[in-house]
């Protein structure tokens, strides 16, 4: 569904991206774990092209990115932010309808208050939160709606930007069960960035490793302890000795 080939991006003199080539299997979970700072961000605001590469060439579903109708490109993602980044003026039920209420996907505003309700009920919450206002949310029920706004449009393609930060590893358990869940039921492609390993088990089919500004190693979540390369051992096991460097 995602493929980049050669990706490059620096900014000034710093080189993030160095070469990046990865694919990203129709349907399947893949999770890109690396330490703060490697580029994981910048990797995927590349591929949404909020950001341009400075070389190199991604293709989604065969499509060139950034060519052709870019509200038709971006209407097939979905996106749960790191903060949650939801509207504060807004009611619940407006966040996570924001792009039925405007642009190609809208929708009557009845319709997509239904539409939004029914997300929030499959992510566990009930309706009575709809009229609500974030600030009146605690941060698990604000990633909650984070979720469905993510999955309101019904997108062929989710990204994941460290969907556990900032929770209890209870709430942190809920909002793994809910993310593979839905990327099952939906089919959809799914891209995770995140520095839990809880969580790469819980949501990964496959797993990269980015540092360097290159993909070290891909492979399926089952090998990721037997994978034999240093960088993904010295990550996953938290050790401070290995070819990555601890900053001090």
């Amino acid at each position: 569904m995602i493929e980049l080939r050669g990706i490059h991006k620096a900014f000034g003199e710093n080189r993030v991206l160095q070469g990046v080539d990865l694919d990203i299997p129709r349907g399947e979970s893949l999770v890109v774990i690396g330490g703060s700072g490697t580029g994981k961000s910048v990797m995927l605001k590349c591929i949404l092209g909020l950001v341009a590469p400075d070389a190199g060439v991604i293709t989604v579903d065969g499509q060139e990115a950034g060519k052709g109708d870019r509200d038709a490109f971006l209407a097939r993602f979905g996106m749960l932010f790191q903060g949650g980044a939801l509207f504060d003026s807004l009611h619940v039920w407006e966040n996570v309808a924001f792009r039925l209420l405007r642009g190609t996907l809208k929708r009557p505003r009845e319709e997509a208050r239904e539409i939004a309700i029914d997300k929030l009920r499959r992510v566990g919450l009930k309706p009575q939160v709809a009229d609500l206002y974030p600030a009146e949310l605690s941060g698990g029920m604000q990633k909650r709606v984070g979720l469905a706004r993510a999955i309101a449009a019904e997108p062929e393609i989710i990204f994941f930007d460290e969907p556990t930060t900032g929770l209890d590893p209870i709430m942190a358990g809920v909002i793994n069960d809910l993310i593979r869940e839905i990327v099952v039921e939906m089919g959809a492609t799914a891209m995770t960035i995140t520095h839990d390993m809880t969580s790469v088990r819980a949501i990964a089919d496959k797993v990269a490793m980015l540092h360097d500004g290159v993909i070290q190693w891909t492979g399926p979540v089952a090998e990721l302890d037997t994978s034999g390369d240093p960088y993904v051992d010295q990550f996953v096991h938290g050790r401070a000795e290995g070819p990555i460097e601890a900053v001090r």
